[in-house]
């Protein structure tokens, strides 16, 4: 059995990580989506929010199980019996950036690192853009699962009115 992890914190996930999970269920017997913290980010959901929002929308592939993960992603990689990960790459800078943590990884545990390139309807997104442009006003529907959708306008708003 080939099983590979999708990582990720998906704060929130979007169209495009969705493209890259779904793409890997084709090619892999068994995709372990792992949902991690990124310590330099404030996340505007809770882990277990992202784990469940990740497994409504990747239902239709039984191949697929969502994970929650912690610590170093090699050591889960290793853990769950995935000898390698797949990273989406939207442009150069994310190869770049990817390009040494997939040489450290490697180092660190001989799990391999697979790029695939992101659909180009789906490049310039990220999670990032996704919450800046949804909280100052921005339509995001489409690049975003509806249900995503309304789980991030209902906190954008929440936090709203915590400061006002």
């Amino acid at each position: 059995m080939t099983r590979v992890v999708c990582p990720g914190s998906f704060d929130p996930v979007t169209e495009g990580h969705l493209d890259i999970i779904g793409r890997a269920a084709t090619l892999f017997d068994e995709v372990i989506v792992g949902v991690g913290k990124n310590v330099g980010k404030r996340a505007l959901f809770t882990a277990e929010e992202r784990i469940a929002m990740i497994r409504k929308v990747t239902g239709e592939y039984p191949n697929v199980r969502v994970e929650a993960m912690d610590g170093l992603l090699v050591d889960f990689c290793v853990q769950h019996g995935a000898r390698a990960m797949v990273k989406g790459l939207r442009a150069v800078s994310d190869y770049e950036y990817e390009l040494t943590m997939s040489q450290m990884n490697h180092r660190l545990s001989g799990v391999e690192t697979l790029f695939v390139a992101s659909d180009p309807e789906y490049s310039y997104l990220s999670s990032s853009l996704i919450k800046e442009v949804a909280a100052l006003g921005g339509d995001v529907s489409g690049l975003v699962p509806d249900h995503v959708l309304a789980q991030l306008t209902t906190r954008l708003a929440e936090r709203k009115a915590k400061s006002d």
